[in-house]
């Protein structure tokens, strides 16, 4: 019966954590990659794989490894630093990630069938999300259970009619460098961030729901973390593959901007693969990827702003309150506005979100706080040119990247982090 009971947690566990990844961003994103790749699909997904599922999961690996909150991925840089990275990562998921599901789900979803306002939609939707918030015990049963089983099934069978019915042959690539536009574009998946924000989601719903010891969580994370990453990159392959296969089918039209291309490009393989039903299909599964993202998004940061003061339900109320109301107001935003908005966002915390989560999975006896300090200041501080550069170009900026490696690919901050971290390594063992 304990087998039977420790197989249902890690499969209720398991299908939660991929549903709180996985929202508006992963199922847009893949399919118009597949589409500009072209031939060069596989190595556009191994580019692709590396942010959007390798350090996703390793971030899942970390908070297993810690079980504490947010706060304690960066605790070893300061407390200080530390405070101040959490209440940034937090406004970001409400600003960015949270209201950008309620715009997906407008935008592709709810709109062309029923000719809603923006602001009808998106207040329906964060009302629903801050019930299930607010029922905070039962997220992880509901989700697991329900939702992400449903989601799962219609991914799948979109995918392998879709590679079914498709010819399999992909047009040249529109990439110059496929892995490293791969990688690239899954910073846009938020799911790194999205892996500090929801583990430390996870953490606490298994907490409330078991008094079980700090060994058996940690197996019942990592395990989960395992499952969850392989379910993304067999999702992930098959809609980067199909976009790529139906390059050829589906004519789309260049004047778009890139989310109304993501948009149409999904939906006319949905009607390839499903016929007309595929426009219901593609409207549930949205509504529910979107919706079960928003959820996790605003519950960690609900729980953080909670710990924070005094562990206080009347803070986790009001924190999800404001967390919906902001989402209500910024989901009135298009989809492409907010992914603007967040590019020089994500060049600027995405790496230090990245150094923190494989310096927190290492042995510790490799990530003293000393090591800490330095690889998060090196990041932070060759992060600044790639945002300088998308903000204002400009010749001198372009000077400073060209001195550094990888920099032309908005990778500037890997070597000197990478130095750094095996420079403190040897002279902290030199002088020991």
């Amino acid at each position: 019966m304990n087998k039977i009971n420790k197989n249902k947690n890690l499969f209720i566990t398991s299908f939660a954590l991929f549903s709180l990844f996985f929202g508006a961003g992963n199922l847009l994103l893949p399919p118009l990659l597949g589409y500009k790749a072209g031939a060069d699909w596989f190595w556009v997904t191994l580019g692709f794989m590396v942010t959007a599922v390798v350090i996703p999961i390793i971030g899942i690996y970390a908070h297993a490894k810690l079980q504490g909150t947010l706060f304690d991925f960066a605790k070893k840089v300061s407390p200080t630093f530390s405070l101040i990275y959490c209440v940034l990562i937090y406004l970001i998921s409400i600003a960015i990630p949270s209201p950008r599901t309620a715009a997906a789900t407008h935008e592709i979803a709810i709109q062309p069938a029923f000719g809603t306002s923006p602001l009808l939609t998106s207040s329906i939707y964060f009302i629903l999300v801050l019930v299930f918030v607010l029922n905070r015990s039962k997220i992880l049963n509901v989700i697991g259970k329900y939702l992400t089983p449903f989601i799962v099934v219609m991914l799948l069978l979109v995918i392998g009619i879709g590679l079914f019915s498709s010819g399999l042959t992909a047009d040249a690539s529109q990439f110059e460098s496929p892995i490293v536009s791969g990688v690239l574009e899954g910073y846009q998946t938020f799911d790194a961030i999205g892996a500090v924000v929801v583990g430390a989601v996870i953490i606490i719903s298994i907490n409330i729901k078991s008094n079980a010891s700090f060994e058996v969580k940690k197996d019942l994370i990592k395990k989960s973390g395992l499952i969850a990453g392989f379910g993304l990159f067999i999702i992930y392959a098959g809609l980067i593959s199909v976009g790529a296969f139906y390059g050829l089918e589906i004519e789309l039209n260049s004047d778009l901007s890139d989310d109304m291309q993501r948009a149409n490009l999904l939906r006319g393989i949905s009607l390839k693969a499903l016929g007309t039903f595929g426009n219901t299909v593609l409207s549930v599964l949205i509504s529910l990827a979107c919706f079960t993202t928003a959820v996790g998004i605003v519950a960690g940061t609900a729980d953080y702003f909670k710990g924070l003061i005094k562990d206080s339900q009347k803070v986790y109320i009001i924190t999800a309150i404001i967390a919906c109301v902001f989402g209500v107001v910024v989901g009135q935003l298009d989809f492409h506005s907010i992914i603007v908005i967040a590019l020089p966002v994500l060049l600027f915390i995405y790496p230090i979100t990245i150094v923190l989560i494989l310096l927190n999975a290492i042995p510790n006896k490799y990530a003293s706080n000393l090591v800490f300090r330095v690889v998060v200041l090196l990041t932070f501080v060759f992060s600044i040119p790639d945002v300088l550069n998308f903000l204002s170009p400009s010749e001198g900026v372009t000077k400073v990247i060209n001195l550094i490696p990888f920099a032309k690919h908005s990778l500037g901050w890997v070597l000197p982090a990478f130095v750094g971290f095996v420079l403190v390594n040897v002279l902290q063992k030199n002088k020991n």
